[in-house]
């Protein structure tokens, strides 16, 4: 685990940017990653999606650089960039040759600081019609496209910041004023609720002067309060039906499971590599290659800050009922609670996981990411060797503990069919 081993310096300004460094430099290329504590975790009901739409504003210039002109001279200069938006963060990132790194600073600070002025009613409404269009596209004119909102707009209780999607809602979106931007910006959009990572070939006395430059002066906003999310679950099974213009029928099981990094986390991660996560997983040797029950099936873990599920998602092939599907699920669950998994399934899914990893550090932008991912979770950079220790360590019993807490109690099931 030595070679994970992360050496990286971390300081704050004075108005509260929390910077991390971390040198590298086998290419000529620097990563910027820049996370705002910012996600749709932070809005309320009737005010759904503003975190994603202002992702999108971010991106329509600033006071000292005009609409478009972001994107055009990074890419003129043969770097990629783009940004994200999730339950729990706002993720803007640029990958350059490295004597473009000023030039980063100078778009990222400006828009930090000086977005404001350049927040105009028409540049609103062409970025709600654009986010509306992918709305649409997305979700409600997708095959099973509405699926994963109604799925956790039960599992959450009403209220909780997860039982609502990250691109909100349609009339929410269509009904966002220029003061509700610019208050959202004020709010959130601050020194100190961002953490700005700097990786790759730098120098670092030169890259703090130029940090200080830039981050420096940009004024600071009053620092938020942590949301206060009780844990929650389910008291009984909720099981829904919907008609769709689909040509197979599909079921959807999820349960109320882990936070991240919090325990079972893991070895739910690898539960769903072991139930679907190969052609000789068990769900889908079982449904899709023996017994040709199942178009497709596919198992994973999801895990926030305020709260995670696991879900099991099974397409029926022509002529075969759902209810099946579900108790082959439920079948295996059950076997693997009682039983546990083989050696060679454990070690199997330990190394692939282990083998993705490695293969993802590849990339500086990865580590870039991954390092404001730890600070944000777990508050420490460094935590690669951690994350993966975690799984090194999952063993049978952990697996059937976690089946048994989180997959043997009520669980949200939806099942979508055609419409004819």
């Amino acid at each position: 685990m030595e070679l994970l081993n992360i050496n990286y310096e971390r300081y704050k300004l004075e108005n509260g940017l929390d910077i991390i460094l971390y040198r590298d430099d086998n290419l000529p290329l620097v990563s910027v990653n820049l996370w705002y504590r910012v996600g749709s975790s932070n809005e309320t009901k009737g005010k759904t999606g503003i975190a994603h739409l202002f992702e999108h504003m971010m991106f329509q210039g600033s006071e000292n650089v005009p609409k478009e002109m972001h994107f055009r001279l990074i890419q003129e200069a043969g770097g990629i960039l783009n940004g994200s938006t999730n339950f729990d963060r706002t993720n803007y990132y640029e990958k350059a040759p490295s004597n473009y790194l000023e030039l980063i600073f100078w778009l990222e600070s400006d828009r930090m600081g000086y977005l404001f002025p350049s927040l105009t009613q028409e540049k609103l409404n062409n970025q709600i019609d654009v986010v509306k269009n992918e709305r649409l596209e997305r979700y409600e004119n997708q095959p099973y496209g509405l699926a994963w909102e109604i799925i956790i707009s039960s599992l959450y209780p009403e209220g909780h910041p997860y039982s609502w999607p990250t691109i909100g809602f349609m009339e929410d979106i269509t009904s966002y004023s220029l003061d509700d931007i610019h208050n959202f910006f004020k709010t959130y959009y601050s020194p100190s609720n961002a953490n700005l990572v700097v990786a790759g070939d730098f120098d670092a006395e030169n890259v703090k002067e130029l940090i200080k430059k830039y981050f420096a002066e940009i004024p600071d906003n009053k620092k938020l309060k942590e949301l206060n999310i009780k844990e929650t679950g389910l008291v009984s099974d909720i099981k829904l039906k919907r008609k769709e213009n689909v040509q197979l029928d599909r079921i959807y099981i999820a349960w109320p499971s882990s936070k991240s990094y919090y325990q079972h986390d893991a070895a739910l991660d690898i539960l769903s590599d072991i139930l679907t996560g190969s052609k000789n997983s068990r769900l889908h040797k079982n449904l899709v290659y023996d017994n040709e029950l199942a178009q497709d099936v596919s198992a994973y873990q999801f895990s926030g800050k305020y709260g995670g599920h696991f879900m099991i998602v099974a397409t029926a092939k022509p002529g075969i009922e759902l209810e099946r599907l579900k108790s082959e699920i439920f079948n295996e669950l059950t076997n693997i609670r009682k039983n546990g998994v083989t050696s060679k399934e454990l070690e199997k899914s330990k190394n692939g996981i282990k083998s993705s990893f490695i293969y993802s550090l590849q990339n500086i932008d990865s580590i870039a990411n991954q390092l404001n991912y730890y600070s944000f979770y777990l508050n420490e950079p460094n935590s690669f060797s951690y994350d993966l220790l975690r799984y090194d360590q999952t063993e049978n019993t952990a697996i059937k503990e976690a089946i048994e807490t989180y997959l043997e109690q009520p669980y949200v099931e939806l099942q979508i069919s055609p419409n004819k």
